[in-house]
């Protein structure tokens, strides 16, 4: 099916208009006339004009327009329509710092604007090319190919799924026009799919747009809608769209006090998508999202990872704290080989026995995370430890030392070369910071494996000794309880969940308001249920308010 004219120009106003809004120009919904028209007035489920307490104010975060990730748009269409699609191909790359959704990289550019409107059609044209698909997906059998009745349903019912909020009667009459398609090529389908092809294009479907009500006495403070609500909380725990049963919430005025979000967030946990959504948000983290290894490999490691996060977390409902300390792990049979554990018949759990392994830092995911091509790196184990799981800033090196000249000499072990040579000169002050942490990890390879030498050369063992602030430990399992005596993991946590839902990786002092607030309450050495720190980041009276941010985006 090819769409007419009609269905270009409307495609063509969508892209444009999403060019105008990612480059600062959105004013509001009122800028959508021509692709889509106007909103309903943001604000209008919401507690218009009440007060905020100052010390609520205090830790509202900067807030950006924020486009969906590949991710989060392969996800949001699988939602919506049933198809797959790897947006990662024809979408502009999302920059990792350590996560992928941060609006401050995301730049408006001619490929962002011709990757969505080749992906909505090639969205639309796998949507409506299965039978079942095309038929949930219109919700009802035309009776004549100029049913508009039939197809202004299906635009009321799949325009509020895809913009994520009800469509005003107006947006609703000037998408049934397009019921034109259908009578220009005699296919009903036609005008289905040039409508799906401007609804994937169209800005609030490709942006989250959080406009909300001025709240009094606050400049640039902003309290949101029932629906940017929904949203807000979909794409945090789920990585997608909101479903028909949290958009009927904000229908009703039901999804904007501490209780109603709360207890939406209760059931959403439940979802299988929130497992996935975690697993995810751990694996940027920590840098094990992707792995330089044979798929088989990788995905075996990243399976062992995801199971010890669904059992402590969802299954178990253990402390946080425990994917350090859990003394079992999920392993297939050729990845039990590829440690040296018993091997199970099949994918299951089996116990670390006489081995310094313990928990997820065991893992070949985490062991194989920031390591040369061939062989592990101690200063990027260090400076993952450090700036991942401990939050600590460490200077880049000086831009005339070249990072990648780390070989050590001819003759001379790694082991010696990193504890003298870095130890010498401008730099010994930083890598007496991350090195001590790396060597304490070098009797595992780059695909984590034990070993006792260097290249199975004898004359090169690995003591396998390291520190962490002037604490020995020797393997992953003595470092995880260093790391859990630190009190420096809650902090972290809190900091990097924060930076994961608010898509910016830089945080200011309203930020780290909000951060330490969230934290103290926690206390430093306490364990935590990560799900319940979730429903505390969501029920807090700022996670419902935002601050407009007057920064420029980069590219802008």
């Amino acid at each position: 099916m090819r769409a007419t004219v009609l269905g270009e120009r409307i495609a063509i106003a969508a892209a444009g208009l999403l060019l105008a809004l990612s480059a600062g120009c959105y004013s509001g919904r009122a800028d959508l006339e021509g692709a889509g028209g106007d909103g309903p007035e943001s604000g209008d489920d919401a507690d218009d004009g009440a007060p905020v307490d100052p010390t609520v104010l205090e830790r509202v975060g900067h807030s950006g327009l924020r486009r969906l990730t590949a991710a989060e748009y392969g996800a949001t269409v699988y939602d919506l329509l049933g198809v797959e699609v790897d947006a990662e191909l024809l979408l502009p790359e999302d920059w990792r710092q350590p996560f992928d959704n941060d609006y401050t990289t995301q730049v408006a550019s001619p490929a962002l604007i011709e990757g969505a409107e080749l992906l909505g059609a090639d969205v639309a044209e796998l949507a409506l090319a299965t039978p079942a698909l095309r038929d949930a997906l219109v919700g009802c059998t035309p009776a004549s190919t100029t049913d508009t009745e039939c197809f202004r349903q299906f635009i009321t019912a799949f325009g509020r799924r895809a913009l994520r909020r009800p469509l005003l009667d107006e947006e609703i009459d000037r998408y049934a026009g397009l019921i034109a398609e259908a009578e220009a090529s005699d296919d009903f389908y036609a005008a289905v799919e040039v409508t799906l092809r401007a609804l994937l294009q169209h800005p609030e479907f490709l942006y989250r747009v959080e406009l909300g009500t001025a709240v009094p006495d606050a400049p640039g403070v902003f309290r949101l809608s029932d629906h940017e609500i929904g949203t807000r909380l979909s794409y945090l725990l789920w990585g997608s769209t909101p479903s028909d049963a949290l958009l009927d919430l904000a229908d009703a005025d039901q999804l904007h006090t501490a209780e109603q979000i709360t207890a939406a967030a209760e059931q959403m946990l439940d979802d299988p998508r929130a497992r996935a959504r975690l697993g995810r948000f751990h694996a940027m983290w920590l840098g094990y999202e992707m792995l330089p290894h044979a798929p088989e490999l990788a995905d075996a490691m990243q399976a062992e990872t995801q199971a010890l996060i669904d059992r402590v977390v969802f299954d178990e409902g253990l402390p946080w704290q425990d994917l350090l300390r859990f003394q079992q792990t999920f392993v297939t049979p050729s990845l039990a080989e590829h440690y040296g554990l018993p091997a199970p018949a099949q994918a299951d759990w089996v116990p670390y026995t006489d081995t310094e392994r313990q928990g997820l830092l065991g893992h070949g995911s985490f062991l194989s995370a920031m390591s040369k091509v061939d062989d592990s790196s101690p200063t990027k184990r260090g400076v993952l430890v450090r700036t991942r799981l401990m939050c600590q800033d460490i200077p880049p090196p000086p831009p005339n030392v070249n990072v990648d000249d780390t070989e050590p000499p001819e003759g001379v072990c790694k082991e010696e070369f990193y504890r003298e040579t870095h130890a010498q000169g401008n730099c010994a002050g930083c890598h007496s910071l991350m090195d001590p942490i790396g060597l304490g990890l070098e009797r595992y390879d780059h695909r984590g494996v034990y070993r006792t030498v260097e290249d199975d050369d004898a004359s090169c063992q690995i003591s396998g000794e390291g520190s962490l602030d002037g604490a020995p430990f020797t393997g992953p399992s003595e470092l995880s309880d260093l790391l859990l005596d630190s009190g420096s993991l809650n902090g972290c946590l809190t900091q990097q969940l924060y930076r994961f839902a608010v898509g910016r990786s830089e945080l200011d002092d309203l930020d780290m308001a909000f951060v330490r607030g969230i934290s103290d309450e926690l206390g430093r050495d306490a364990d935590v249920d990560l799900t319940d720190l979730l429903l505390r980041f969501v029920s807090d009276e700022a996670f419902a308010l935002r601050r407009e941010d007057t920064e420029p985006q980069e590219g802008q």
